[in-house]
């Protein structure tokens, strides 16, 4: 005869049969859901770390080559880690690097090249906005007023915009626009640290054109 334990374990395993018959092909393509979506954040998690690690040795040659002064060697290796690790802060870097040198070399359109590749292709918005500010420079000495101006008016994080407002009061000033250069010194002095350097010398800036950048508040320059 049965004992009270055997039966209560019988009807233990008869529910258990039941509700796995019930919800056993449920509970499985979760568990392989689960389980694939593990193993497949895993394996994007080494794809990653591979990636950066051969994104930084191709960067140390980037910047080994910029420095020697190897053209040759810096054209190669900034368009190869372009090529294959685009989304990485080490291609942005090394563009923004290249970009340096192309326009020590006296090769300004490359440097705008790889300036422009930043600001359509960089995932950081500071590397972006680095970038649009040394474009600006260059179309500022090309004499491309309005180009350059649309750099310096583009959409960038609100740590740059001190920077952005300074430049387009020297652009105003090479356009021979003093009341908008002054506008754009106080938005930029107003923008920076109390005890920014770059500070000090916005207020120069503005001593020079007969401005006291705590006289009035700025007014927001258009766009």
């Amino acid at each position: 005869m049965a004992s009270p334990l055997d039966l209560e374990e019988q009807e233990q395993l008869d529910e258990l049969k039941h509700f796995w018959k019930r919800w056993g092909d449920l509970i499985t393509w979760v568990l392989i859901a689960v389980l694939g979506g593990y193993a497949a954040w895993m394996g994007w998690q080494s794809y990653s770390v591979k990636q950066a690690v051969q994104a930084a040795a191709l960067y140390d040659t980037v910047e080994r080559s910029a420095i020697g002064g190897d053209m040759a060697l810096l054209d190669r290796s900034v368009s190869d880690i372009k090529d294959k690790f685009a989304s990485t802060t080490y291609a942005q870097q090394a563009a923004l690097l290249a970009a340096r040198v192309y326009n020590d070399k006296d090769r300004k359109a490359d440097a705008k090249s790889q300036l422009t590749w930043v600001i359509d292709k960089a995932s950081d918005e500071g590397y972006q906005a680095l970038a649009r500010l040394r474009l600006a420079a260059l179309l500022v000495e090309d004499k491309a007023f309005d180009e350059a101006r649309k750099q310096l008016t583009a959409k960038t994080p609100e740590a740059f915009a001190p920077l952005m407002a300074d430049r387009l009061g020297d652009l105003a000033m090479l356009q021979a626009q003093p009341v908008e250069a002054v506008q754009h010194y106080k938005n930029a002095w107003k923008g920076f640290e109390p005890n920014a350097e770059y500070r000090r010398l916005v207020a120069v800036k503005l001593s020079a054109l007969g401005a006291d950048p705590e006289d009035a508040p700025a007014v927001e320059s258009k766009k």
